[in-house]
């Protein structure tokens, strides 16, 4: 029986490398999307697994159609997508958040995870044995906003709609579909936890962070549930990082 295949956004850096260096070490045949192809095959270089770097931007229909297309004819069909290709903006009042920078921030992170779960749910929902499983990558941001971050906080609940919306609509086909909401890891991106972020009553302080391999092992073990299990929210965190409670 041929291994699984897996679709990873966002592949070039971060969560995503991680999460796709992990699913190919694990068996798995890794499509690995992103805008940076030079950065995917950095990727790639980093696992003895068989992975093929597509460079797209997730904004665009057709180009994700053509991903998934390629996916699909290189390894025969797809059994996971992880979605998650994400943008976010410097910290802005909302009053002075600009509309160029909010469509930005909503049309990477919330219509490119709609364009990216679309044209999966269709290449699984053709193929046999039908089905597969959609993970998407939410954020804490998702249940609790920071100072400053409007955009990303909308975008992010509105993640976890689709997520639910998916999950319902995927059961005729075997389709599930879930969601990761993670706090505080370590990428480049949270770096500057550690030195010092914004806090709720809008002071400085430094916050823990939690290495970016966690994350991948939890993706891991959402992609490798049979079909008939689903984990529909997960929550990966700091453990003392100031979520639960009034900050």
């Amino acid at each position: 029986m041929a291994s699984k295949v897996a679709l990873v956004t966002g592949a070039g850096s971060g969560i995503g490398r991680a999460v796709a260096i992990a699913l190919a070490d694990n068996g798995y045949r890794v499509a690995l999307a992103g805008r940076r192809l030079a950065a995917l095959e950095e990727t790639a270089a980093a696992s003895k697994g068989e992975m093929l770097p597509l460079s797209v931007d997730v904004t665009d229909a057709a180009a994700v159609h053509d991903m998934v297309a390629r996916t699909v004819a290189r390894f025969g069909r797809l059994d996971v997508l992880f979605n998650n290709a994400g943008a976010t903006a410097p910290p802005t009042p909302t009053e002075e958040l600009s509309l160029e920078v909010w469509r930005k921030v909503i049309d990477t992170n919330l219509t490119g995870s709609f364009l990216c779960a679309q044209a999966a749910f269709r290449a699984m929902k053709a193929q046999q044995p039908q089905g597969g499983r959609i993970i998407n990558n939410g954020s804490i941001a998702s249940e609790t906003p920071r100072p400053n971050l409007a955009a990303y906080t909308a975008s992010k609940h509105a993640v976890t709609g689709l997520t639910k919306s998916l999950s319902l609509e995927g059961r005729r086909y075997n389709i599930a579909c879930g969601q990761i909401d993670i706090g505080n890891v370590l990428t480049n991106l949270g770096i500057p936890m550690s030195s010092g972020t914004l806090q709720a009553d809008y002071s400085i302080k430094p916050e823990p962070t939690f290495d970016v391999k966690h994350v991948a092992d939890a993706v891991l073990y959402m992609a490798g549930l049979p079909l008939e299990a689903n984990v529909l929210r997960m929550t990966v965190m700091a453990t003392a990082m100031p979520f639960v409670g009034r900050g």
